[in-house]
């Protein structure tokens, strides 16, 4: 299991609630197998996938009537992890206190499951805009990447190369200079002042035209963009957050909002993010070092580079050590 003492105490996106039905799942985050499942009121719950018995992984099991069932010896545990059936026992003998399951800090947000290893020092990063009126929310992923965590943030939070890799979709070769920001810390949030960015097609009308960025650091592992079109008011939003599985390997999910009629549907929204990120992917995945420096000596900045600048300078303040040097 990694040891990363700030990380354990952040929430966590773990999956997607629509992928939660009537099997447990299991998650793994930071080397630590998780099993997830829905109890008897439909509560999402998450437990140490191991049966404190012989060490089976729960998540091999079946929920039984919103019970947790072993598939090594079926023994069942309820929301609250105690077990409350043991078949091997006369039905009149008390079950041992023993007997229960290590659960962990678990809820639902966003069409997100968000689990902590430890007891969270702050709230899930607050997302205004989905469920707002007028707002369209799609959420987006599980998308995995052979990159640490931070170097997946830092790449959702890197203005300059949307020209450049994603040149056609989000930029173009013949507008790829980044004027002058600002960022500043608004309580516990990094926030970039807006940035603007030539696109081909910002808002899927295919007219050209420069819009606005303004990028937030919600938390180590979650970060956000606003695009704002000054001519029609038009704004989507997009939250990035990672799943740290292990050393190497990270999970992507996003959750968008859309303040204007688009005309495609829920899957074709998902299969773009899916080609962005593909186009991504393969950079992030190569880049050397793998772990983010957080000495800003040891690579060369730009003045577009101020929100990873800001990025590093936070992650070394809180003191992540996964995927960070």
């Amino acid at each position: 299991m990694i040891q990363d003492r700030v990380l354990r105490k952040q929430w966590i996106a773990a999956g997607l609630s629509a992928g939660l039905t009537d099997r447990p799942v299991q998650a793994v985050i930071m080397g630590e197998r998780i099993v997830i499942f829905r109890d008897d009121k439909g509560k999402a719950r998450a437990f140490k996938d191991m049966c404190i018995h012989r060490g089976a992984a729960l998540s091999l099991g079946c929920v039984k009537e919103g019970k947790l069932v072993c598939p090594y010896h079926a023994w069942e545990y309820d929301g609250t992890g105690a077990c409350v059936k043991i078949p091997q026992l006369p039905a009149n003998q008390p079950i041992p206190g023993k007997a229960k399951a290590i659960g962990y800090p678990c809820e639902e947000r966003y069409g997100l499951i968000w689990v902590a290893l430890d007891s969270p020092e702050r709230d899930i990063p607050a997302l205004p805009e989905y469920g707002a009126p007028a707002i369209r929310n799609v959420v987006w992923g599980p998308l995995e990447v052979a990159a640490k965590p931070p170097r997946v943030i830092e790449n959702f939070l890197d203005v300059g190369h949307l020209a450049v890799v994603h040149e056609g979709f989000l930029g173009t070769s013949s507008h790829t200079e980044i004027g002058d920001y600002r960022v500043g810390r608004v309580g516990d949030i990094i926030r970039s002042d807006e940035i603007g960015i030539f696109q081909p097609d910002s808002d899927g009308t295919g007219k050209p035209k420069t819009v606005y960025y303004v990028y937030e650091v919600l938390n180590p592992l979650t970060a956000k963009f606003t695009k704002t079109d000054h001519d029609t008011g038009a704004a989507m939003s997009m939250m990035m957050t990672v799943q740290p599985v292990s050393d190497d390997l990270s999970i992507a999910y996003g959750v968008m909002g859309f303040n204007y009629e688009l005309d495609m549907s829920d899957d074709e929204i998902n299969r773009f993010q899916d080609t962005i990120f593909a186009q991504d992917k393969p950079v992030v995945e190569h880049q050397k070092p793998e772990d983010l420096p957080l000495d800003l000596q040891m690579e060369l900045s730009l003045k577009m580079d101020r929100m990873s600048i800001a990025y590093r300078m936070y992650l070394r303040d809180l003191g992540v050590v996964l995927g960070t040097a």
